[in-house]
């Protein structure tokens, strides 16, 4: 005869020192999760939301840091900065004419010239007014030259 304990309705014997079945998250636990969840972005997202125009800035100034960047890496390869004629343009896009560098690498140095953060281009001047290779700017949300805060001007010199 067949043992009753092996049938398919009574479940195998637990092992002694074996650890519970696992169970899932009940429906409770789940909403003391959202309600933490909710709780906390309650908190953060109006901090984040309430600075529109200072993450701009941020925005602004790591679009300088990369553009300055690529500069420098034309200058590498081709021996001096796009004239202020060619523009930031020359990064994207090889020049062409007299100015043409030589050695202008052809997967070029940005995808794309970006605009700042209130969609006006980027100021480039080369050589610089101070004596440096380059200038780069933004004026800032105003975009009048000067300000304070978010209206400032933003500016890398190379």
């Amino acid at each position: 005869m067949s043992d009753p304990r092996k049938t398919a309705t009574n479940p195998p014997a637990r092992t002694p020192g074996a650890p519970p079945a696992e169970r899932g998250l009940t429906l409770v636990e789940m909403i003391v999760v959202l309600a933490i969840i909710a709780l906390v972005a309650a908190l953060i997202v109006p901090n984040v939301i309430g600075r529109p125009d200072q993450a701009r800035v941020t925005v602004a100034n790591t679009d300088l840091k990369t553009i300055s960047a690529a500069l420098k890496m034309y200058r590498l390869d081709t021996g001096g900065y796009p004239t202020t004629q060619q523009g930031l343009a020359a990064l994207a896009k090889q020049p062409q004419g007299a100015d043409a560098p030589a050695n202008w690498n052809p997967e070029g140095y940005l995808a794309d010239v970006p605009v700042d953060p209130w969609d006006r281009p980027y100021l480039y001047k080369s050589p610089g007014d101070s004596g440096a290779g380059f200038e780069l700017g933004s004026l800032g949300r105003d975009g009048k030259p000067g300000g304070e805060g978010v209206d400032a001007d933003l500016g890398v010199v190379g």
